[in-house]
């Protein structure tokens, strides 16, 4: 018979919005995100934290939220790539993806978006020593990275 975790009530801000749940203890931010808020753009690659493709900012930081469990973030922020295009008009960052094509097959591209904004949130003129660090933790299997780091220059050039 399968074991069930214990039941936690947590309160979060996710792009904005108020929610209270009822989540299992054991239940990851990812799987919290995907299975109860619906917002399946944060993807799950790897699982254990070293691919990316499911980062989403906490509390203003990149994390991986397969790390994290749902339980963890009780009173928390979370942006995730839902909250990025307003109004079906996408941020520069994300068009600037686009233009440069940073993505191809796209699986790692919210990822590689959330980490890039938070940097650009953090420092709108990086180097492109910082930008290759901030993504650093993110891994892609089709772009060879060069069109991923060339959008988020332009994305520098155009604020500075």
């Amino acid at each position: 018979m399968k074991e069930y975790s214990k039941i936690v009530d947590i309160r979060v801000k996710v792009n904005g919005a108020e929610y209270r749940e009822s989540v299992p203890a054991n239940m990851t931010l990812l799987h919290f995100l995907r299975e109860h808020l619906m917002l399946t753009g944060t993807k799950e690659g790897c699982g254990i934290g070293e691919c990316g493709a499911c980062t989403i900012v906490l509390n203003g930081k990149p994390v991986t939220s397969c790390t994290i469990l749902a339980a963890e973030v009780d009173g928390s922020e979370i942006h995730t790539i839902e909250g990025e295009a307003k109004n079906y008009q996408l941020t520069d960052l994300q068009q600037a993806f686009i233009e440069h094509h940073g993505e191809q097959c796209g699986f790692c591209t919210p990822g590689f978006i959330m980490s890039a904004q938070s940097l650009l949130d953090r420092n709108p003129n990086p180097s492109r020593e910082e930008i290759v660090e901030a993504v650093s933790g993110n891994l892609c299997r089709c772009t060879g990275y060069e069109p991923i780091i060339e959008a988020i220059e332009a994305v520098a050039r155009k604020k500075s």
